[in-house]
């Protein structure tokens, strides 16, 4: 099974999604948007789960965007790929460098 990291980055999104992602991820605060999108009250998930269930989220409205359906949410889709950027960030900082 792919890492979590490695998952992250073979995702495939159209190239105005992900730029749009990169602008607000810049200003990426954990707290409150973990806290609006996934529903956790103070304490939030450390990066590695909170990654995989943004991911999980993700890939629904995603399929959504593809169906063409009527409830999909562009700020919605926008909003979780910022926080997968910033939570990848997060856990990338975290992680040994064992490059050598």
């Amino acid at each position: 099974m792919q890492d979590i990291l490695s998952r992250m980055n073979a995702l495939r999104r159209p190239r105005l999604l992900i730029r749009a992602a990169r602008a607000g991820a810049d200003d990426y605060m954990r707290a409150p948007h973990l806290a609006r999108l996934l529903g956790y009250g103070k304490k939030a998930p450390r990066s590695g789960p909170a990654l995989m269930r943004l991911m999980e989220m993700e890939a629904e409205v995603d399929a959504q965007r593809v169906s063409d359906d009527a409830a999909y949410s562009l700020v919605r889709h926008v909003d979780l790929l910022i926080a997968m950027l910033g939570e990848a960030r997060l856990l990338r900082a975290t992680r040994p460098d064992i490059s050598g």
